[in-house]
C-alpha cells in the first residue's frame, strides 16, 4: 500500500523557484507513483507585501533588500532561466520589469480552492506572472485569468471587491512565519519535516521516500 503524505506548499506566484519547485515535486510525485499518495495543499506568502499599488521595478526592489549582492539575485540570470527551461517553463523576469502586490491574487486563490480549480489558477498565476508579465494586482486581470481556467467571472470580481478572505490570507502568513518560515518555496510534509528551496525532482523524490519509510 502507498504511505500517504500531507504536503503543505507555501509559495508566492511572485517567486519563481516556486513555480520551479512545484514542477519539480510534480515529477518527484510521478515518480514515487505506487509508493506514495500526496495531498497537496497550497498556502499564501508575499515575498513583498509591501509593494505600492503601482508595483516596483525589479532590479530596484532587488537593490533595496541585497544591496551590491542584488546582481547574483537578478532574476533574468542564465542559472533561473536555465533551470525554468528544464522543468518547462519560461521565465521572462529581467531586471526592468516590473514586481506587482500579490495579495489579492491571494484571496482570489483560497476562493479558487473551495470552488476546486485553486490548482489551474495557481499555475495560470505563475504563467501570467512569470512568463507574460501581466499586473496580477490589477482586478480586471485577475478576472479574466478565473475566467480563463473555468472559474466564474462574477463571483471572481465578487471576491475581489468585497475583500473576502482577506482576514485567511493574513492569518495564514502570520502562521507561516510564526513557525518560522521567512523564504519560499517552503514545504511541510505531515506538519513535521521542512523543505526548503526550489529543490529538483530528485531531491524531492529522496527526501519523500525517507520520510514515507518512517511512517
Amino acid at each position: 500500500m502507498p504511505k500517504h503524505l500531507k504536503i503543505d506548499f507555501i509559495s508566492d506566484i511572485a517567486c519563481p523557484f516556486c513555480a520551479i519547485g512545484l514542477k519539480g515535486l510534480d515529477e518527484a510525485l510521478a515518480s514515487l507513483a505506487g509508493e506514495v499518495e500526496a495531498d497537496l495543499i497550497f498556502h499564501p506568502f508575499e515575498i513583498n507585501p509591501d509593494l505600492p499599488p503601482e508595483g516596483q521595478n525589479v532590479g530596484e526592489n532587488l537593490r533595496e533588500k541585497y544591496g551590491d549582492a542584488a546582481k547574483h539575485l537578478a532574476p533574468d540570470q542564465p542559472s533561473l532561466s536555465d533551470r525554468a527551461k528544464e522543468v518547462g517553463m519560461d521565465v521572462a523576469l529581467a531586471n526592468d520589469d516590473r514586481f506587482y502586490n500579490t495579495f489579492d491574487a491571494h484571496r482570489l486563490l483560497h476562493w479558487a480552492k473551495l470552488e476546486g480549480k485553486q490548482r489551474e489558477l495557481k499555475e495560470a498565476l505563475f504563467t501570467a506572472y512569470l512568463s507574460d508579465k501581466r499586473d496580477v494586482s490589477n482586478h480586471v486581470v485577475l478576472a479574466d485569468i478565473a475566467q480563463r481556467v473555468g472559474l466564474e467571472r462574477e463571483g471572481a470580481a465578487d471576491v475581489l471587491q468585497s475583500g473576502k478572505f482577506s482576514r485567511y490570507v493574513r492569518m495564514s502568513e502570520e502562521l507561516s512565519m510564526s513557525r518560522g518560515i521567512n523564504a519560499v518555496p517552503t514545504l511541510v510534509v505531515n506538519d513535521q519535516y521542512l523543505i526548503s528551496g526550489g529543490q529538483p525532482a530528485k531531491v524531492f523524490e529522496h527526501v519523500l521516500r525517507e520520510i514515507a519509510a518512517t511512517i
